[in-house]
């Protein structure tokens, strides 16, 4: 099982390098559309706290994907290898997809699509009933789905209308402006960290159950899985920090601020109990809220459109590449 052990590392580090070039966006974007930052100083700040939060925060939501959702103690271990190895791959693939095309998708989604896909195909071959499937899990994954860019709005719009209310109409504009940008840096790099340590789990979970999932995550898993984000920022990350910075509404510095703060408080709150909630859709909906504070043509409906699109079709799309992948690997290995 040594070698198995060796790609699920390589292919989980891909997801990995995935994830830190697609959601990179997520911790960082909203710092460059305001101009609080320059790329090079978002790739090595997102670089180091993206990567501190995954290896030292990144347990409980490793557990959720690695054996929340399919019950890999009733299979035998060789499926479930195949099955987590073709759940990586297939979230990996349509990560990097997304990510040509500039699209800020839920690698969340991606992998819990994935893993669901696998479990199917456990089903169809008669290694495990429907029912024993972890659906009370699922859904309540999938409700945290809904509920946090609406969280995130609602916090992200309040929080600005509170700074518009206390401080924008009682100050010069400028100046108040100028402090938060740099407030917005710390709200950057505490958005970084609270994305580190719940999307590590996007790439960790499956290697955890190759390895055997017994409780316990081993820390070189978890460093791993940060350092392979790390360098997705380093090297791609600046596809998709466009759209979400630049093309969904105008940002200031109380703007970004906001939804910053708003997209971390629910990330971090998320981790903490182990769920994995899509960061994306968590920032994307803070950014909204931002936006709708403007008013509504402050929004760019079409690009928002888009990228719902790209969030409904990704679980569809991962499950049916891993169920393919599957069956592949149990055919021919």
């Amino acid at each position: 099982m040594d070698i198995f052990i060796v790609a699920a590392a390589v292919v989980g580090f891909y997801v990995a390098w995935n994830i830190g070039a697609n959601d990179a966006a997520n911790s960082m974007a909203t710092s460059y559309g305001s101009r609080a930052l320059t790329l090079k100083q978002i790739v090595v700040l997102a670089s180091i706290l993206e990567f501190c939060g995954a290896a030292f925060f990144g347990k409980k939501v490793t557990h959720t994907v690695a054996k929340g959702i399919v019950p890999i103690e009733l299979l035998d271990h060789h499926l479930v290898v195949f099955g987590a190895l073709a759940a990586l791959l297939s979230a990996g693939f349509w990560i990097t997809i997304s990510t040509y095309y500039h699209l800020p998708i839920s690698t969340t989604h991606s992998i819990v699509g994935a893993m669901l896909g696998f479990g199917l195909a456990a089903v169809s071959q008669n290694h495990l009933t429907l029912d024993q499937i972890k659906w009370n899990v699922l859904a309540k994954v999938v409700l945290s789905w809904i509920i946090s860019p609406l969280l995130g709005a609602a916090i992200a719009f309040i929080v600005f209308m509170l700074i518009r209310f206390i401080l924008l109409n009682r100050f010069a504009s400028e100046s108040i402006e100028h402090v938060f940008r740099y407030l917005q840096v710390l709200t950057a790099s505490y958005m970084a960290f609270a994305h580190g340590s719940n999307d590590v789990a996007n790439a960790t979970g499956p290697i955890a159950a190759i390895m055997g999932y017994s409780g316990e995550v081993p820390f070189w898993v978890l460093f791993f899985g940060g350092l392979g984000i790390a360098i997705g920022i380093a090297t791609w990350g600046y596809r998709v920090i466009e759209t979400v910075g630049k093309q969904i509404t105008e940002l200031t510095y109380t703007r970004g601020f906001s939804a910053e703060f708003a997209t971390a408080t629910t990330v971090l709150a998320a981790s903490s109990i182990g769920m994995p909630v899509s960061t994306t859709h968590t920032l994307v909906g803070s950014v909204i809220g931002v936006g709708l504070a403007g008013g509504l043509a402050s929004v760019n409906l079409k690009i928002v459109q888009k990228i719902i699109f790209s969030w409904i079709v990704t679980v569809p799309v991962a499950a049916a590449m891993t169920i393919s992948l599957y069956t592949l690997m149990v055919v021919f290995v």
